[in-house]
């Protein structure tokens, strides 16, 4: 037998090999983002909260008026894109740990995507809408 033969010998077990193999290849990274993206809202969420709470009660004037001010208009922005980032993380893990019909996981995983950018886009399209006042 040649060199090229001879199987390849491991240090690693089983189980290491199989965590570095997965079937997604994205679980840490998956991990990294949801936890950088509920940072991001944790920070973010009082800001945003301090201007909904200034909008309440009040009319589309006052709001435009309010969300016309670049500072308020990418505080809110960003709350929604991490908001949304962080909610199609959240349940695409749900939906791969818990669905286990192959093609129910691959539509509920397509629609989580699309509900998370739906969501995103119309809230985006919302404050950009009020913030320019047409």
């Amino acid at each position: 037998m040649s060199a090229a033969d001879t199987p390849k010998r491991s240090m690693r077990t089983p189980l290491g090999r199989v965590r570095n193999l997965g079937a997604a290849h994205s679980g840490t990274s998956d991990f990294w983002r949801q936890r950088i993206t509920g940072v991001a809202m944790t920070l973010l969420m009082i800001p945003a909260l301090v201007i909904i709470m200034m909008l309440l009660g009040r009319n589309q004037v006052y709001a435009a008026q309010t969300l016309s001010s670049i500072p308020v208009a990418v505080i809110l922005l960003l709350f929604i894109f991490a908001s949304a980032w962080h909610m199609k993380i959240g349940m695409q893990v749900v939906i791969e740990d818990y669905v286990h019909n192959e093609k129910l996981k691959l539509v509920s995983v397509m629609l989580n995507n699309f509900f998370s950018i739906g969501v995103a886009l119309a809230s985006t399209y919302a404050i950009l809408k009020l913030s320019s006042g047409v």
